[in-house]
C-alpha cells in the first residue's frame, strides 16, 4: 500500500460513466459486454483516476455532491484489478474494494469511445513510469554495491609526463645559432685563398703584403727600385761602361 504522506496526483477525470452489475464469468474466454443490461446501468456518475506513489486508484463519485460510491485500488495494469471485455473497447471489468478486505467485480462503461481511450492511456502511462522508476532504483543499487575505482596517488607514487613539442623547439633553436663564436661565414663567391679568421679569443696575425714585381717607370723622375744584377743581361753592359750609371740616372740607354 502507498504511504499516507505520499502526494496524491490526478491522472484522469471523466464526468459521465456507468456502472453495471455483471453475471459471473461463464468461461475463461473473458467477459462480454453484450451479456450485461447496457440500457439499465446500476449507477451513473463521475470517475477520477488518482496516483499515490506506485498505486493508482479508480474513484467513482457523485458528480453533484462528490460523495464516494466505490473505489478500486490498482497495483498493476493490465492486471486483475482492471480487465477489458472481449466484444467492445468502451467497457471494462473493475474490482472494487471497500477497505475492509471485501471486494466485488463491476462493469464500467463510457458513453464516448474517446473517454475510454483516455482511461486506458492514463493507467498505461502511470505504470510505465512505475517500471522505469524500478529499473533506475536497481541500477543505483548495483552501482553502489560495486567497488569504486580508486584513482588517488599512493605514497611514493609519481607520474611522468613526456612533452614532445618542447624538444622539437629546442632542436630547431639550436640549428639557427651562428657558427664560429658569433662570426658570420664568408660571403658567396669569396676565393679559397682569402683571409682566414682565427677562432674566438685569438688575435689575428698581421697580414704579410708581398711587393709586386718591379716595373720600369720611364716617365717618372723618382728613381726606380734597383733591379737584380742579371735582369737586363748584356744590354746594360753594352750601353755604358758601368751598370751603376744606368741605375743612377733612371734611364736605360741602348747603343
Amino acid at each position: 500500500m502507498a504511504d499516507d504522506n505520499t502526494y496524491e496526483s490526478m491522472l484522469c477525470v471523466k464526468n459521465e460513466v456507468h456502472v453495471y452489475r455483471i453475471p459471473p464469468r461463464a468461461s475463461n474466454r473473458g467477459y462480454r459486454a453484450a451479456d450485461w443490461k447496457l440500457d439499465e446501468p446500476a449507477w451513473s456518475g463521475r470517475m477520477k483516476i488518482t496516483a499515490k506513489g506506485k498505486m493508482a486508484y479508480i474513484k467513482l463519485e457523485d458528480k453533484n455532491t462528490g460523495e464516494l460510491f466505490a473505489q478500486a485500488p490498482v497495483e498493476q495494469y493490465p492486471g486483475s484489478a482492471v480487465e477489458g471485455v472481449t466484444d467492445s473497447s468502451r467497457y471494462f471489468v473493475v474490482r472494487i474494494d471497500d477497505g475492509n478486505g471485501r471486494h466485488a467485480f463491476i462493469g464500467l462503461g463510457f458513453a464516448d469511445r474517446g473517454d475510454s481511450f483516455d482511461f486506458n492511456v492514463a493507467l498505461q502511462d502511470h505504470f510505465k513510469w512505475v517500471r522505469q522508476e524500478g529499473e533506475l532504483a536497481k541500477q543505483e543499487a548495483s552501482q553502489s554495491a560495486a567497488p569504486k575505482l580508486d584513482l588517488s596517488f599512493k605514497e611514493g607514487q609519481t607520474i611522468k609526463i613526456s612533452i614532445g613539442n618542447i624538444k622539437k623547439k629546442e632542436a630547431g633553436a639550436a640549428k639557427t645559432r651562428p657558427m664560429g663564436g658569433g662570426l658570420l661565414p664568408p660571403p658567396p663567391g669569396a676565393k679559397a685563398g682569402g683571409l682566414i679568421l682565427p677562432p674566438a679569443g685569438q688575435q689575428a696575425a698581421p697580414a704579410v703584403q708581398t711587393n709586386p714585381a718591379p716595373l720600369l717607370d720611364f716617365g717618372s723622375t723618382a728613381p726606380a727600385s734597383q733591379p737584380s744584377s742579371d735582369m737586363w743581361g748584356d744590354f746594360t753592359s753594352a750601353g755604358s761602361s758601368s751598370s751603376k750609371d744606368a741605375v743612377k740616372t733612371g734611364w736605360v740607354q741602348f747603343s
